[in-house]
């Protein structure tokens, strides 16, 4: 048996996290080239490097097929119901900040709240017959946010691509998604309701509150978790 830690399998997070374990004496790779999905770990013992896409990661922690994983909050809470009791928030790592926020269309000039969102759905339905649509990855998440703030005239639509391209394409008349400098919305002609942020997210470190652990595991760890200064 061996401890296993999952982290994204490309680009900057994988990067970033590979950097921020480095830092701390621990060094991950991938076993071969840059292809190559197996991964090593040097500094540390019992610990096995688990490539897999970021998505992926909660899916895994929760079914406990690996003990530690890197991914963002916002998956975390989108992808687990009753997350809190699923992992366990060790670290934030300080690094793939972004915001998962709710924006309308520039040219809805009395639009800048949820509570007017909310007239504009109720507006929308009657001069339509169908709810306003609102594009969207994170239907949990969106859901909760919304009941929370006593909005629902409205429908979710998956969106699987670009999702602040929905309004232009007549597919959604709002949208839900992350963002980490906005650039993407205004180019889109879309502007963030003034209260609606839903959630800040960033990469952390997961632990799975559901994975099997031998004596050699908790030993690995513990030293782990001695290494990366977390206890």
């Amino acid at each position: 048996m061996s401890l296993k830690l999952g982290v994204p399998s490309k680009g900057r997070l994988m990067e970033k996290t590979f950097d921020w374990f480095g830092s701390r004496g621990i060094t991950l790779g991938r076993a071969g080239g840059d292809r190559e999905y197996a991964g090593k770990v040097e500094g540390i013992d019992g610990v096995e490097l688990v490539l897999l896409s970021a998505g992926e990661i909660p899916r895994e922690l929760n079914a406990g097929r690996i003990h530690l994983g890197v991914t963002g909050t916002d998956l975390v809470r989108e992808k687990l119901g009753q997350w809190e009791q699923r992992v366990e928030e060790l670290a934030e790592l300080g690094f793939g900040h972004a915001d998962l926020i709710i924006a309308v269309p520039q040219l809805w000039v009395d639009v800048e709240t949820l509570d007017d969102l909310d007239e504009a759905a109720a507006v929308f339905r009657r001069r339509h017959g169908f709810r306003l649509r609102i594009a969207t990855k994170y239907h949990r998440l969106i859901r909760d946010f919304m009941k929370s703030h006593g909005v629902a005239d409205y429908q979710l639509v998956d969106s699987q691509g670009a999702t602040e391209g929905t309004v232009k394409n007549e597919t959604a008349e709002a949208v839900a998604d992350i963002t980490s400098t906005g650039e993407t919305l205004r180019a889109n002609h879309l502007k963030i309701l003034g209260d609606g942020l839903v959630l800040k997210s960033q990469a952390t470190l997961f632990r799975s509150r559901t994975a099997p652990m031998a004596e050699e595991d908790r030993a690995a760890m513990a030293q782990l978790i001695r290494r990366l200064d977390l206890d």
